[in-house]
């Protein structure tokens, strides 16, 4: 059973906060998901454990222990998580920071930054210590080179491909199968790929594997299952497959 969580909307800066950076975090018991909202100020969020997922328009970011995400304060978003993932979200203050666009971005969970977020939530911290960490970790605070980003086309012609292949990732039907299927050439599924989805249908495919791949991967599934459950014949397969999407190894995403 998924509980369903309701916010409120609000613009950027509607509402005057007294923090400069304030941590919330919870542990979810269940699977949870929250409607569309938007806060008065910027936020960050992280999993300490497990991976969720944030919704902005036709995009969708995948959120695990080392990239973040960071939400514009007024920008409208949904998200999802499953239970047991531990989540973390630190909101700043609008018009605290410029280092960051003022659209959703990737952010890298470095070690520093992490050691900073939580120096800000020790008890007795003085207003001095308060400040300097506070400025340490907007210093910090910069987008990544890398995210695990989907977008979503949305138009009847690709939305069977879309619905199945986020469905079963291990989907194996080839862009000129779908094309079969669905009664069109090749070449107008491609050109619909990339008007919508800004990529080819290859590498909107490897997307979709590697949000899901990740996942797993965070709730410590054994990466030769992992291969097998995004539809790679080998680990290595999926390894090199995975570099090639994210910039990194699947080993990045496995808790210690």
């Amino acid at each position: 059973m998924r509980v369903r969580r309701t916010l409120p909307s609000f613009a950027a800066g509607e509402v005057d906060v007294p923090f400069v950076i304030k941590s919330y975090e919870e542990v979810l018991t269940e699977d949870t998901s929250w409607d569309e909202h938007s806060h008065p100020w910027h936020e960050l969020l992280w999993n300490e454990r497990g991976a969720s997922t944030a919704v902005v328009g036709r995009q969708v970011w995948c959120i695990t222990p080392t990239l973040g995400l960071w939400m514009p304060a007024g920008q409208a978003h949904s998200a999802s998580a499953i239970a047991g993932t531990s989540f973390r979200a630190h909101f700043f203050r609008y018009g605290t920071t410029s280092a960051l666009p003022d659209a959703p971005v990737a952010v890298e969970i470095t070690p520093l930054l992490q050691l900073l977020l939580e120096r800000l939530e020790e008890k007795g911290l003085s207003p001095e210590s308060r400040a300097v960490t506070e400025a340490m970790v907007l210093d910090v605070l910069r987008p990544s080179q890398r995210a695990l980003l989907v977008q979503l086309p949305t138009s009847d012609l690709l939305r069977p491909i879309v619905d199945a292949v986020r469905a079963d990732p291990s989907d194996q039907r080839t862009l000129a199968g779908w094309a079969a299927l669905l009664g069109c050439s090749p070449r107008t599924l491609t050109r619909a790929f990339r008007v919508e989805a800004g990529t080819s249908f290859a590498r909107w495919v490897a997307a979709v594997r590697a949000q899901r791949a990740v996942q797993l991967l965070v709730q410590g599934t054994e990466v030769d299952d992992v291969a097998e459950a995004v539809g790679y014949r080998s680990a290595s397969a999926f390894g090199a497959a995975f570099r090639r999407t994210t910039g990194t190894t699947p080993g990045r995403f496995r808790l210690p």
